[in-house]
């Protein structure tokens, strides 16, 4: 399927890895500022304000991710019924994590009311985790599903082998008889 949504999320994909470098940018400058604030203030307050900056250009950069969840959950949400909630609900909460991340930014940037800051933060934060719980539930019942069929297959190779084993000796023995 390749609809107008499908084509949105693959451009707004491209885009992940200039808020990755964009990302770095805000966490050495965050470092940066650590580093030199009671030895030299003059240049903590650079490395903050370009902290700061970065912080609302990854904003800028999330325009529209939200529509990524969305996606997902129209593409197959999971192989089994239990998979399939939690891809819901995980889901769910990113979506309103990066809309309500939208409102955050235009909010410190002046265009929303700034005493909506910190609502949107909230929500924003709220969403992003009620997602990862769930995403990380998901995951551990695939692994433990993973790890299930690695242990049957192992086990079904070692019979194999041990059957492959038993008829060697049996065909030996009849040799020498």
């Amino acid at each position: 399927m390749n609809d107008t949504v499908d084509k949105l999320v693959i451009f707004l994909a491209k885009r992940d890895g200039i808020d990755k470098l964009v990302k770095t940018f805000q966490y050495v400058s965050k470092l940066g500022h650590w580093h030199v604030e009671t030895t030299h203030p003059d240049a903590a307050t650079r490395f903050k304000q370009w902290e700061v900056s970065s912080g609302l250009g990854r904003k800028a950069f999330r325009t529209g991710r939200f529509l990524t969840g969305f996606n997902a959950l129209r593409r197959g949400p999971g192989a089994t019924p239990t998979l399939k909630v939690l891809s819901v609900l995980a889901n769910a909460g990113e979506m309103v994590y990066f809309f309500f991340d939208h409102f955050l930014w235009l909010s410190r940037i002046g265009t929303l009311d700034a005493k909506l800051a910190r609502r949107m933060s909230f929500i924003s934060a709220f969403g992003e985790s009620f997602g990862y719980i769930f995403f990380i539930i998901a995951d551990f019942i695939i692994m433990k599903e993973g790890l299930e069929t690695e242990r049957r297959l192992l086990i079904s190779s070692k019979r194999r082998w041990f059957r492959r084993c038993d008829r060697e000796d049996e065909g030996r023995s009849e040799q020498r008889e």
